[in-house]
């Protein structure tokens, strides 16, 4: 008898602890403001690590080119075995005269060499390398922006979902009250089997795009985990319920944009540095038709003695240190043509800046039109949420009086429901267009 008044008694703990339990494994995730994720991204996003050691390569790069100003010293040691020393006095096919020398020898010796003037090449080249960081740097900051925008893109897309999830939900739950009511209208006579059945026709369309919206949901979070360089399936929430608030970017001019992107924009930038680069290169191909002028010295320690006569098997050791000149007459005629392509790259690099500008400017008037469209489209849509609304309100009370029609209230609250889906949509795309602007004129 004890063993079954337990069963009872675990029975009723286990469903007191359910709740505790089953709550352990889940934790509440900690929804992210648009900002907050910006910081996740700029830390762990894969396209910006990627861009940054790029950026790290081009500085190793400059250091490189620095090491090439340093004098060139090596040292060579070597251990050889030596034949017979033959002198031919009276021809090669003469007796030959044996000298005496050591059958193996050995020898070291150093050679240096300080490079004084070689038409200003290697300098050069280190302003070359550090235009080319220069650039590296535009284009981290180019790919910060556009992950940025991509990720406010991303982030607004689920910000509207959300807010479908809402509206559907909430309409699914009003739609389930009004066929309640249709049912008994039916049942006591008052409404026909036809308006019971359009009823749950809609109930099952609402369901249905709820459905197709939770899909949109998991795609937009997966899609924001990846810019922010975090597993797939890493739990997202954002702060959704936060309202938009338009009033602080309706600021501005489109001259003041203009003016802002030929100084701050990353591409402009870039542009301006291929400028700068290609007439460094055209100064860098002329200096090959400039002399070298460089500062040597070696020393030799040689056994035996066999370069100098007499010879002897005794240890020896000669140097030099001097001053060379040297002129590549073939250059005269072989540069030529690598002058004239690299004063056509100049030019095409200046041709391709004022492509940039024309493209910025262009950029820049497109969207900002587009978001002065999109705040028309908001209040555009506000309006239109307090115009349905009565509607729907009027034509509900008409028909439970049986003034109107059902199929006239189906579409007033449709009308409504898209009106909803219209505002939040509006509201979002004109952020999403202010943040484009942003990055476009190189501020976001």
């Amino acid at each position: 008898m004890k063993q079954y008044k337990t069963v009872p008694v675990l029975g009723i703990l286990l469903l007191l602890f359910a709740p505790i339990i089953y709550a352990q494994p889940t934790q509440k995730v900690q929804p992210l403001s648009l900002e907050e994720i910006w910081k996740v991204a700029e830390t762990n996003n894969r396209e910006l690590k990627l861009s940054d050691l790029n950026h790290q390569q081009s500085k190793i790069e400059i250091l490189e080119a620095k090491d090439r100003l340093l004098p060139e010293l090596s040292l060579v040691g070597d251990v050889k075995l030596n034949s017979k020393f033959l002198i031919y006095d009276n021809g090669l096919f003469s007796s030959p005269q044996n000298v005496a020398v050591k059958g193996y020898g050995y020898g070291v010796c150093y050679n240096l060499n300080v490079n004084l003037y070689n038409g200003g090449k290697d300098k050069r080249n280190i302003d070359m390398k550090k235009e080319e960081e220069m650039r590296k740097q535009y284009e981290v900051d180019l790919q910060k922006h556009s992950v940025k925008y991509n990720a406010a893109l991303a982030y607004f897309d689920l910000y509207k979902f959300l807010h479908f999830y809402d509206f559907l939900h909430a309409e699914i739950e009003a739609e389930k009250k009004q066929l309640r009511l249709i049912e008994s209208l039916h049942r006591n006579g008052t409404v026909l089997k036809s308006d019971v059945l359009r009823t749950s026709v809609k109930l099952s369309q609402l369901e249905l795009s709820l459905s197709d919206v939770t899909k949109k949901i998991e795609i937009a979070k997966q899609r924001l985990n990846i810019l922010m360089g975090r597993e797939n399936d890493t739990e997202l929430a954002i702060k959704y319920q936060d309202i938009i608030e338009l009033n602080a970017i309706k600021d501005g001019d489109y001259n003041d944009y203009i003016d802002i992107a030929f100084n701050k924009s990353p591409a402009y930038k870039m542009a301006g540095s291929d400028i700068k680069w290609s007439e460094l290169n055209v100064k860098q191909v002329k200096a090959t038709l400039l002399p070298k002028v460089s500062l040597y010295s070696n020393y030799n320690y040689n056994y035996p003695q066999i370069s100098f006569y007499p010879y002897s098997n005794d240890l020896w050791g000669f140097g030099q240190t001097g001053i060379k000149l040297q002129y590549a007459v073939d250059n005269l005629y072989k540069c030529k043509h690598t002058i004239a392509r690299a004063l056509v790259a100049a030019s095409q690099s200046k041709e391709k800046a004022e492509m940039k500008k024309d493209e910025i400017s262009f950029q820049v008037k497109e969207v900002y039109l587009q978001q002065q469209q999109a705040f028309e489209s908001v209040e555009t849509a506000a309006k239109n949420i307090i115009k349905t609304s009565e509607t729907v309100r009027v034509i509900r009370s008409s028909y439970l009086n049986q003034e109107s029609l059902l199929t006239d209230l189906l579409e007033a609250e449709n009308a409504l429901l898209e009106a909803k889906f219209n505002l939040t949509t509006a509201q979002a795309n004109a952020k999403v267009t202010h943040i484009k602007l942003l990055a476009i004129v190189g501020i976001l």
